[in-house]
């Protein structure tokens, strides 16, 4: 039987995207407190450093900040060459880019018979630009990382990939359909993969995060000018059984636990880590 601990994850080397978001950092901090390498990767190339450096000095483990586009391949390779020669060969993948944007989003929630000339707030106003911006990063920005980064896995025999998901996967939310879509994908993706790859050692997750303040949504859930929640915030948060958004750290037993030999029988799940919100009815 496998101890009890992450003893056995010290020393391999992981490759997390979008490294230098809240969740991203807060997963790469969790990874290297029990001893894992990190290769952040982020297409903003200071905060991938920064948080590489804090890491090094408060954990003491190996850490390098690499300015890397999830949606350019060979931009991905030469990272790939950078991490292969300053840590050896790559044990795990976390691919955390994503986001949202404005320009992927409806103003409004639904269509309603009064709304005659204001199409342009609707679904029918959404520019395809800012669709599949949202949508490419989402879910071709695991894709890409996930082509160049597991190879060393399949040449080792073992390995494992974590997907970020969201509850919007399971529950699409009004006003953000391009997300929406792309994180349904990535679920579907994660159980293709697991399968394609059951025999290679590689197993491959997601984790569903419920509702955190990030950069990417806080326009969404609070008020620039007064902090206070918006209404689709207070939405949120009553449809919440826990009645609170996580924080970013109450992702990492969940990371940790995926990519351990204590999970060694599972592949191909999508966990939600959301204070109860995909059980709630509502009523």
């Amino acid at each position: 039987m496998t101890e009890i601990n992450f003893e056995h994850l010290k020393g391999k080397n992981c490759v997390i995207t979008g490294g230098g978001g809240i969740l991203g950092a807060s997963m790469a901090e969790a990874l290297a407190a029990v001893g894992i390498n990190l290769a952040i990767l982020d297409i903003n190339p200071e905060a991938a450093h920064s948080l590489a450096i804090r890491i090094t000095e408060k954990f003491k483990v190996k850490a390098l900040g690499i300015a890397a586009n999830v949606l350019d391949k060979k931009s991905l390779q030469e990272a790939k060459k950078l991490v292969n020669q300053e840590f050896g060969s790559i044990d795990f993948l976390i691919n955390g880019a994503g986001g949202n944007s404005p320009k992927a989003t409806t103003k409004a929630e639904e269509i309603v018979p009064d709304m005659e000339g204001l199409w342009e707030n609707t679904f029918y106003g959404l520019e395809m630009e800012g669709f599949r911006q949202v949508f490419d990063l989402n879910f071709i920005g695991t894709l890409l990382p996930t082509m160049v980064f597991t190879t060393d896995m399949i040449e080792a025999g073992k390995g494992g990939v974590i997907n970020i998901s969201s509850m919007n996967a399971f529950r699409p939310l009004t006003k953000i359909p391009a997300y929406s879509a792309a994180k349904s994908a990535i679920n579907n993706f994660t159980q293709w993969l697991s399968v394609h790859l059951g025999k290679t050692g590689i197993r491959v997750n997601a984790i569903a995060p419920g509702f955190f303040l990030t950069n990417q949504n806080r326009f969404l859930l609070t008020d620039e000018s007064t902090g206070e929640l918006t209404p689709r915030g207070n939405k949120i948060i009553a449809s919440t059984p826990m009645g609170k958004f996580g924080n970013p750290e109450d992702i990492s037993g969940t990371l940790l636990f995926l990519l351990s030999d204590l999970s060694e029988f599972i592949t191909g799940i999508v966990v939600p880590v959301d204070g109860g919100y995909s059980a709630y009815g509502g009523v």
